[in-house]
């Protein structure tokens, strides 16, 4: 195995994990409403749709960078898509504990993100692109490129979604959780801009 690949990869891998995106927002948006243990089902949906997403994209590299307008269809979806989900943060209401059951986010949605999500598209192609070498040549080796992305990808989630639940402990009274799914919600619409904009 090539080191300095390997760094150059990690060096790729983890600040695209963990900083600010679709999936990481979303999961501190629901930890802060339905606390960590409820946001995992999500969490689960993420790392299948993600995975599923890697392997297709290794596989597809080269379809897919001659298809490039079927890229920037599905930023706009996706950004359509998480600028709804923050809408529907940023305007419910402070759960009560009885309904707190309602409203939960589950695999379906964590898969269905990353179908629309342009961003982990563009992030799984220059993944494939500029580091699929690493494990050598052919799809296994894609495949392996894809579960050490997600090595990373599942704690940087899980991550969020602690952040998100430990601020819900802290906005507990009914003004504050207000105020916490507003913002939230704003970063939520934040992101859809962000990925919307032209790169």
């Amino acid at each position: 195995m090539d080191i300095e690949l390997l760094i150059a990869t990690l060096v790729f891998i983890v600040p695209m994990c963990f900083t600010p995106g679709p999936n990481n927002v979303l999961c501190a948006a629901h930890g802060s409403q339905h606390g960590f243990r409820d946001t995992l089902p999500l969490i689960a949906g993420m790392a299948i749709g993600w995975s599923a997403l890697g392997l297709f994209v290794g596989g597809a590299t080269v379809f897919i960078e001659d298809n490039k307008s079927v890229f920037e269809l599905l930023t706009y979806i996706g950004a359509a898509y998480i600028a709804y989900l923050g809408y529907r943060v940023a305007t419910s209401p402070p759960l009560s504990p009885d309904e707190e059951g309602r409203e939960k986010l589950g695999v379906l949605t964590g898969l269905t993100i990353q179908i629309v999500n342009g961003k982990a598209w563009i992030h799984f192609l220059v993944l494939m692109t500029a580091f699929g070498g690493l494990f050598g040549t052919g799809f296994s080796g894609k495949a392996a490129l894809v579960f050490m992305n997600l090595f990373f990808g599942l704690p940087a989630v899980m991550t969020w979604a602690a952040f998100g639940s430990a601020l819900r402990r802290i906005f507990s009274s009914p003004s504050s959780a207000t105020a916490l799914n507003r913002a939230m919600g704003v970063s939520l619409l934040a992101v859809a801009i962000w990925i919307a904009m032209p790169q």
